[in-house]
């Protein structure tokens, strides 16, 4: 069970991780890499790969979730750097989580139930909003 400041903690990590990319809201798989607790990228590099196989699998376009972006790091020496990095959608992160390494399960349980809770807000908020549309432009729904 989570503490109140694990989860606050771990609340303010995710949320202040997401970025703006072309007009959607994306977390850097970098940044993920390092609040879901991986040392490498080889290893979060992995779980990636699986989350896109299960992208595949329903039939959904892969560059939609999993953006190749490249963006510039800080170096220790106040030098920048470029690096490949990928632009995940709030879905992308979801499939992460469910593929994530089992040894890291208080992160990886967490972001799994974040995730989770986040889309299914963002659903809601979706259907909300197309009903609304449709029910002003004269159209009956659910009649």
């Amino acid at each position: 069970m989570f503490k109140k400041e694990q989860i606050t903690e771990l609340l303010n990590k995710f949320e202040g991780a997401s970025r703006e990319f072309y007009g959607a809201e994306c977390w850097s798989a970098r940044d993920l890499r390092l609040i879901l607790g991986y040392s490498s990228w080889q290893s979060f590099q992995r779980v990636i790969d699986r989350a896109k196989e299960s992208c595949r699998a329903i039939g959904e376009d892969i560059q939609n979730h999993f953006a190749d972006v490249v963006r510039d790091v800080e170096l220790g020496n106040a030098a920048e750097r470029s690096v490949q990095d990928i632009a995940l959608t709030r879905y992308a992160c979801y499939l992460i989580a469910q593929n994530g390494d089992a040894s890291k399960s208080s992160e990886i349980a967490f972001a799994q139930t974040y995730f989770a809770v986040q889309t299914r807000k963002q659903e809601i908020i979706e259907k909300h909003l197309l009903d609304v549309e449709n029910c002003c432009s004269g159209e009956v729904v659910g009649f």
